[in-house]
């Protein structure tokens, strides 16, 4: 039995972990990996004291700053569900190498943060490892000197398609909307890189191949015409879905599946706290989750100290 169970290996994870371990809180620290979309993120230039690193870089930090307080995280745990025992401390049921486990704590915080959304188109799942990938840090650098597309309009497919053009011939961004929705900053570089192509209002309906990725095909929604983008690679950048579904029945979510919390990062259920991209908090950004994963382990030291 642990004082604290956290629950991911990013943002909000680690500051939590960082924090509950300064008060000699018993923990346990658990999740499939560490890094989380983190480290799948290119250049960060937006992290407060750290002018400018990657997100590989950043999430090693993390790993090293948690690892520095005494807490060594649990990986390759896949969490299955959460439930609160009569006697009011947490039961958290995951497998782990294949076999069942069993965790179990007096407070628990999620910090599950999100996974990529996917376009449902044919070819997406036929292709996924053969030109379909939602990582372009992972990614990108095996389609050096190829083409790609990024399929997406936010920051992240912004983000990706500035990578990809250091990396690759040509770069394509397939945009659903008329105009991009991201920082500014990375607008402006996009529009204005010789190496990158924008197609707005151009809805992707398939992904074609042989044995690989030959081409995506787009609907032009203006003219309803369909047009063939020839390419090596695609990185798809259109979302994410919070990491939710571990959550009990009786949590408080939104229509989005983000789970509710209040500024206290407490949810509706006594014990159980969240932090970082899983919750309704908007403007998902790194500083903001690890933030918000202080914010959650001093409450569940608040909790602790009430019990």
């Amino acid at each position: 039995m642990h004082d604290l169970i956290i629950i991911g290996g990013s943002a909000a994870g680690a500051s939590a972990a960082i924090y509950a371990a300064r008060r000699k809180l018993s923990i346990n620290m658990i999740s499939e990996d560490f890094g989380g979309e983190v480290a799948r993120s290119g250049e960060v230039w937006n992290y407060p004291s750290i002018i400018e690193t990657d997100g590989i870089t950043l999430a090693e930090m993390f790993r090293k700053h948690v690892e520095a307080n005494d807490v060594q995280p649990t990986l390759g745990v896949r969490v299955t569900s959460i439930a609160k025992a009569d006697d009011g401390h947490f039961v958290v049921q995951a497998t782990k190498g294949g076999a069942a486990v069993t965790y179990e704590a007096k407070a628990v915080i999620v910090a599950t943060g999100v996974h990529p959304r996917h376009l449902n188109i044919p070819g997406e799942n036929e292709f996924y490892g053969k030109g379909v990938t939602y990582c372009t840090t992972c990614d990108g650098p095996l389609y050096r000197n190829k083409v790609a597309v990024t399929i997406g309009g936010g920051n992240s497919a912004l983000e990706s398609a500035l990578m990809l053009a250091e990396i690759t011939r040509h770069v394509t961004v397939i945009n659903i909307n008329p105009e991009f929705r991201g920082e500014q900053v990375l607008i402006d570089k996009v529009l204005g890189h010789s190496k990158i192509t924008t197609v707005f209002s151009a809805e992707t309906q398939r992904i074609e191949g042989e044995r690989v990725v030959k081409q995506v095909v787009y609907r032009d929604t203006a003219t309803e015409t369909e047009h063939a983008v020839p390419t090596d690679g695609v990185f798809v950048h259109i979302g994410m879905i919070p990491n939710s579904d571990i959550m009990p029945s009786d949590v408080a979510k939104n229509a989005f599946r983000e789970v509710e919390v209040n500024l206290k990062c407490e949810t509706n259920i006594p014990g159980l706290f969240a932090a970082g991209d899983v919750t309704s908090i908007p403007y998902k950004q790194i500083a903001i989750a690890t933030g918000q994963g202080v914010t959650a382990a001093l409450s569940a030291i608040d909790y602790l100290n009430k019990l």
